[in-house]
């Protein structure tokens, strides 16, 4: 999966993936998302962001995920 818009720059924001150059993490994209933000809010919050970036960030961040196994607490553990 090709992505356009989330850019990794060792000298910048300590290597984090961010979306289009800009210092703004896919992380914290995705966890304004997950606090329950709406695309509007977040867009009023970070002006220099577009709709399709924050799209992007949740699709890098679904491509992430499914790279990786993480810890999880057993149902009834």
């Amino acid at each position: 999966m090709k992505f356009s818009r989330i850019t990794v720059n060792p000298e910048q924001m300590g290597g984090v993936p961010c979306i289009r150059g800009l210092r703004i993490p896919v992380a914290t994209v995705v966890g304004m998302v997950a606090d329950g933000m709406s695309k509007a809010e977040i867009l009023q919050a970070y002006p220099d962001l577009e709709a399709e970036d924050i799209r992007e960030a949740l699709r890098y961040a679904a491509e992430a995920v499914r790279e990786r196994e993480l810890p999880l607490v057993p149902i009834g553990g």
